[in-house]
């Protein structure tokens, strides 16, 4: 008997980063701080578990729409136009078991054996395997590193072949913090026009952004609508990353596709959760707001912090809520210096090669998944650690 199947044993080993190396610490009973975790600190806002359990208690416990209850998507679809300025109607729209869920249908339905797919570098590596699973091929372009992580269109043509099928964007972008301008998601939607490809568009921090920064989807640039599937979640805006609710607006003629994935692994979401996802577009977006603007508290202290420590630059980030400081100026590797910390300090952060080459020489810190006074703390240590390192 041949086990596993060749898909499995010929995908990158998944891995958790630095995570992976906290068990023993966390066995000891350290006190970890955990920068390293993309995870929101808040709870779920109360309207949006009351509108939750209310569907619970009404009964709402049996089979639903396969592509998500219509109430829902009308509602999505309105919040797509106002927010995002994507023209999608109920049913270009595909209610998932979160952003992930989404992606992994994305290249299910798009991608082919020897297809290959550009990950812009620094990339989020989870969407690695999902494209490899499928049969196709990784292609990393990377960003501009000297001009801020910037997109060059320039320079991701060149990684361009007869089997690139799809790009996949991240914005705001995981790990670097970065809102792209619409001068370069132009740069990005006219490489897709020109070379026929299909744009995977990860939009999950579309909500937290900084210093009057504006999100802006590349479906909604001329020509992209056909060829782009935006995908969207709860997880993050509305801290329910626990809930695993997503959506996705795709080209009408692709939404077969999607549904055949979609509905293979997992039939169709809760519909009780569809009613919490409802309550928080059609509501009052003040609680998003609250937790933004703590973000953005965290930020600035986290980020006037670093900028402080011997060896260590910081940007301020756009979005998102991690930071992506440059620490080349220790020597060490990115991974020396986040495995240093760990043992030395008992502060978890990710080094930037977990993001790709273009990575190496940062750390991603995570501000949004711990409190104020846990980042003063993780600060405080760190800035000891950077001291110490110096007189080494």
């Amino acid at each position: 008997m041949k086990w596993p199947a060749e898909r499995i044993a010929n995908s990158s080993p998944k891995s958790f980063g630095m995570y992976e190396k906290t068990g023993q610490l966390i066995a000891r009973g350290a006190d970890l701080i955990h920068l390293e975790v993309g995870r929101p600190s808040f709870d779920t806002p109360v309207h949006i578990k009351e509108a939750t359990k209310r569907a619970l208690d009404d009964g709402k416990v049996h089979y639903g729409e396969f592509p998500g209850e219509l109430k829902f998507r009308e509602a999505l679809a309105d919040k797509l136009h106002r927010d995002n300025g994507i023209a999608a109607t109920p049913e270009q729209i595909v209610v998932t078991g979160g952003l992930t869920h989404s992606a992994f249908a994305v290249c299910m339905a798009a991608v082919d054996p020897g297809d290959e797919v550009i990950l812009l570098e620094p990339y989020y590596p989870q969407h690695i395997n999902k494209v490899e699973l499928a049969g196709g091929r990784i292609v990393t372009a990377p960003l501009d590193v000297d001009n801020h992580f910037s997109i060059d269109a320039e320079i991701i043509e060149r990684y361009i072949t007869p089997k690139t099928r799809m790009l996949a964007l991240v914005n705001p972008a995981n790990p670097t913090g970065r809102v792209y301008s619409r001068e370069e998601l132009q740069g990005l939607a006219g490489l897709a026009i020109k070379h026929d490809l299909l744009v995977m568009s990860d939009e999950v921090y579309e909500q937290i952004v900084f210093d009057d920064k504006q999100h802006i989807s590349i479906a909604s640039l001329p020509g992209m609508a056909e060829r782009t599937v935006s995908m969207f979640a709860f997880t993050k805006g509305y801290a329910m990353d626990g809930w695993r609710l997503g959506y996705m607006a795709a080209p009408a003629a692709f939404i077969s596709a999607l549904l055949k994935i979609t509905m293979n692994d997992m039939s169709h979401v809760n519909v009780f959760i569809q009613d919490g996802g409802y309550a928080a577009i059609t509501a009052t977006q003040d609680c998003v707001a609250q937790m933004v603007a703590e973000d953005q508290r965290r930020r600035d202290l986290l980020v006037e912090r670093l900028n402080a420590m011997p060896g260590v630059r910081c940007a301020l980030p756009e979005g998102s809520i991690y930071a992506f400081p440059n620490i080349q100026a220790t020597g060490l590797s990115s991974q020396q210096v986040a495995e240093a910390i760990l043992e030395q300090t008992h502060v978890v952060v990710e080094a930037g090669s977990f993001y790709g080459d273009s990575g190496e020489g940062y750390l991603r810190v995570c501000f949004g998944s711990v409190s104020y006074e846990r980042i003063e703390e993780a600060m405080n240590r760190l800035e000891a650690f950077f001291v110490d390192l110096q007189h080494t």
